[in-house]
């Protein structure tokens, strides 16, 4: 029987639990993107709260288009490097594992007024104001160009061997929650004729390619991850067409790709809502049997009769907390000593007040998360 304490291999790294932190936008690097004290306070209070593994908010990869938002934290020069290595030498002293999320925002940026994406579309929904990008539509992107596609690579290639300098045990592409490269993932958003578009195998092409060419030439023991969902932080309720035949076949092209774990994400509605189909099966379970590698599920799994049953049917392997590690650092710990957690208070999702007020746009919040769920 597989325990939340349980020793688990991440390539071959050991982790000393199951418990991961999930990755969460914090807005708390400096204007040049170098990771803040504020930010080192943070990572550390997990480390030392127990989690064996902590999965860093979304770094961006390269200065053309890939940032997301203002005071996001990147891994494009040594002054970043420089920034992360002081906090991976404090967590991994703990003996957690760190991972570097690595992202590319695409077409739904709010930092940038021209974007460039798969295809030209609009996205759907509004800039996000508590990300400090500003509020309004998103500027309507140009479509990529070989030029473009190969930037977007060797950024992301780049930002790893950076994190690899910085201390990190790994790193996770970022192909979920409507960004660059689930917008290639996407059909509606990916309208290319090319070897970029159109077939299961050719809408994942890029992802293919990055891992790829970063296995090639990160160390042997570095670990390299991805995560993948199926709803968008512009459009929480979209799901791929055609269930879990849709799953099955974008996992079987997964499966032939370098990596040593796959994340399927479902914090906004919970692995519940999110992952399952109408035939019973779930996106991590598919995952988990197609798949030679561990896999992490993410969705409410704070809810520990969930988590539980997941591991026990081998629909997971690891477990990544997002709003109750939030609420509770220390989650490992009160988990293993049988303690009651805090409740999740949501103005903690927004960690910056010079860019945002909980209370004063309560109202706007509630109203986009509907908008967004529609």
């Amino acid at each position: 029987m597989k325990t939340f304490f349980d020793k688990t291999k991440l390539k071959s790294k050991t982790a000393a639990n199951r418990f991961m932190v999930a990755p969460m936008t914090r807005v708390s690097a400096d204007q040049e993107g170098i990771p803040s004290q504020e930010m080192e306070d943070y990572y550390v209070a997990f480390a030392a709260g127990g989690f064996g593994t902590i999965i860093t908010e979304g770094i961006y990869t390269d200065d053309a288009f890939s940032k997301s938002y203002p005071n996001q934290p990147g891994l494009v020069n040594a002054e970043q490097v420089s920034g992360w290595k002081s906090i991976t030498e404090k967590v991994t002293g703990y003996g957690t594992l760190m991972i570097a999320q690595l992202m590319h925002a695409g077409s739904i940026s709010q930092a940038l007024a021209q974007t460039k994406a798969p295809s030209v579309i609009n996205p759907l929904g509004q800039k996000l104001p508590h990300y400090g990008g500003g509020s309004g539509p998103f500027p309507i992107p140009e479509a990529m160009n070989k030029k473009d596609i190969e930037t977007v690579i060797g950024g992301f290639v780049n930002a790893a061997l950076n994190a690899e300098k910085a201390g990190f045990d790994g790193v996770e592409l970022h192909a979920a929650n409507g960004y660059l490269l689930d917008q290639f993932i996407t059909p509606y958003l990916n309208l290319r004729a090319d070897e970029y578009g159109g077939s299961v195998p050719n809408r994942l092409r890029i992802i293919t390619e990055i891992t790829e060419r970063l296995r090639e030439q990160v160390s042997e023991n570095f670990i390299v991850g991805l995560r993948i969902s199926e709803g968008k932080v512009n459009h929480l309720k979209y799901r791929w067409e055609g269930g879990s035949e849709t799953a099955r076949a974008i996992l079987v092209e997964i499966s032939k790709m370098p990596i040593n774990y796959l994340h399927v994400a479902a914090e906004h509605q919970g692995w519940r809502e999110e992952t399952r189909y109408p035939d019973g099966s779930s996106l991590s379970g598919i995952a988990k049997e197609l798949l030679k590698v561990p896999v992490v599920a993410n969705g409410k799994l704070d809810e520990l009769t969930l988590a539980q049953h997941l591991l026990d049917t081998c629909q997971a392997d690891f477990l990544a907390i997002g709003k109750a590690a939030l609420a509770n650092p220390d989650f490992v710990k009160k988990v293993m000593n049988h303690e009651e957690l805090m409740p999740f208070d949501p103005t903690t999702l927004f960690p910056n007040p010079s860019l945002f007020s909980y209370e004063k746009h309560k109202k706007y919040l509630e109203k986009d998360v509907k908008m967004r769920l529609a």
